[in-house]
């Protein structure tokens, strides 16, 4: 029995997407969905499929099922094949020294001489245990003692009513136990989030709330930014440089005031201002700095440059944060962060997230609602929209489809195309 026809967005690369035309409809199996990929877009290799799941921002997750394939949905192709990279003995035994858990095995099949080998070369990826603020804080499990008080106490609350004004010695360790939970995402909250802890604390346990505060959660919140800030002087006693940036002592002269030109992370970054790795100092750290600057001019040295850029992230970051350097002196200094591979590589470093994947999937997804705007826009602009409308509904590319939105998109505010960005080949 034939199917209704179904048509899906297949994303290839960050840059590369095309259309799957399936005219009976889905196949049965993910395995049969990747077989049919394979055949139209020309794939061989080891892949997975991925699909934007709604209920996790349209984040791309594997797929596992059919059911969640429908018409006009996109997928994304990962590869899951480790590539391999040909080095010498200089550039092996550079690598062997950024990361010793390289592994080295020659490729029985090649034909190499004996001063090259295959390698696995594996990314130094940041272990941080930072993560980005959650939509949801969820309130952590407290010490056995604690939560046996407030089972009790909550059992009390159901059933008349009655709200537990907690000890000092209780109270403490209920805000330990929120502020450990709180620097697992950031050390410098802001007044929004404390409101959110607060709120997801007498949520949890509503035995907790206060009846004199018009929120429930005023004086919990109140505690907590003073249990935090007491917090930071202890981690600026250790040494944690997301706080001793802050230290009046690196404050200018004649301003050295706590609340003055306070360092912290304002645009989702959420390695802002990390540690070095372990058994990296400054000075280590600058000396591979200085070796970086003619690693860059060397012809296929990709690897070698993308692990000690990894390495060399902390030093980066310490620099922005602290000195603020100017662009032209930072890419004097940095010349390979400037490379589209390692602008999208520092990305996800600070943040965590792809940022051109991400970027892409965002455009896709909000393309329809922007499409309707440039229609109802009237006058001039809405004259020179036309232009774009038209070429879209004419269009079948993916990349050209983008690339008209985006112009689209400048057009609406009022600038010129032109002056938003220039490719140079």
């Amino acid at each position: 029995m034939m199917g209704t026809p179904v048509i899906l967005k297949i994303i290839l690369t960050d840059c590369s997407s095309q259309r799957l035309t399936l005219p009976h409809g889905l196949p049965v199996s993910v395995d049969d969905l990747k077989d049919e990929v394979k055949k139209q877009c020309g794939l061989e290799g080891n892949f997975r499929l991925q699909f934007m799941d709604s209920l996790f921002g349209n984040e791309f997750l594997n797929l596992t099922s059919m059911t969640e394939v429908v018409d006009n949905c996109n997928l994304r192709v990962c590869d899951v094949s480790r590539p391999t990279a040909i080095l010498n003995d200089h550039e092996r035994s550079a690598v062997a020294v950024l990361n010793p858990q390289i592994s080295y095995t020659l490729n029985d099949s090649s034909s190499l001489s004996s001063g090259y080998v295959d390698t696995d070369v594996q990314s130094i990826e940041s272990t941080s245990p930072r993560s980005s603020w959650p939509a949801v804080f969820h309130v952590p499990k407290f010490s056995y003692d604690v939560e046996l008080k407030l089972q009790q106490e909550g059992l009390t609350y159901v059933q008349n009513g009655t709200v537990l004004m907690p000890e000092p010695k209780l109270k403490s360790a209920i805000l330990d136990g929120l502020v450990q939970e709180i620097v697992k995402y950031k050390v410098y909250v802001t007044d929004k989030e404390m409101e959110e802890v607060a709120q997801s604390l007498i949520k949890t346990h509503p035995c907790l709330s206060e009846k004199g505060s018009c929120t429930g959660c005023g004086g919990w919140k109140t505690s907590l930014k003073y249990k935090l800030s007491n917090y930071r002087t202890h981690l600026r006693k250790l040494g944690c440089p997301e706080v001793t940036v802050n230290s009046l002592k690196k404050k200018p002269v004649g301003k050295k005031s706590a609340a003055f030109g306070v360092k912290k992370a304002k645009r989702a970054e959420v390695n802002f201002c990390p540690t070095y790795p372990i058994a990296e100092t400054e000075e280590s750290l600058e000396a591979m700095q200085r070796a970086l600057l003619l690693d860059a001019k060397k012809r296929n040295n990709r690897d070698i440059v993308k692990l000690k850029m990894e390495k060399t992230f902390a030093l980066r970051r310490h620099e922005v944060v602290r000195d603020g350097p100017m662009v032209e002196d930072f890419m004097a200094r940095w010349p390979a962060l400037f490379e589209v591979a390692e602008i999208n590589s520092e990305f996800k470093r600070i943040t965590t997230k792809p940022l051109q994947s991400k970027f892409l999937s965002q455009l896709d997804l909000h393309s329809g609602t922007l499409m309707k705007l440039f229609q109802k826009r009237g006058g001039q602009l809405g004259g020179r929209l036309e232009t774009i409308i038209s070429q879209m509904a004419n269009c079948d590319d993916v990349d050209a489809g983008r690339e008209s939105i985006i112009k689209g998109l400048c057009i609406y505010m009022g600038e010129d195309p032109k002056d938003l960005v220039r490719e140079y080949v």
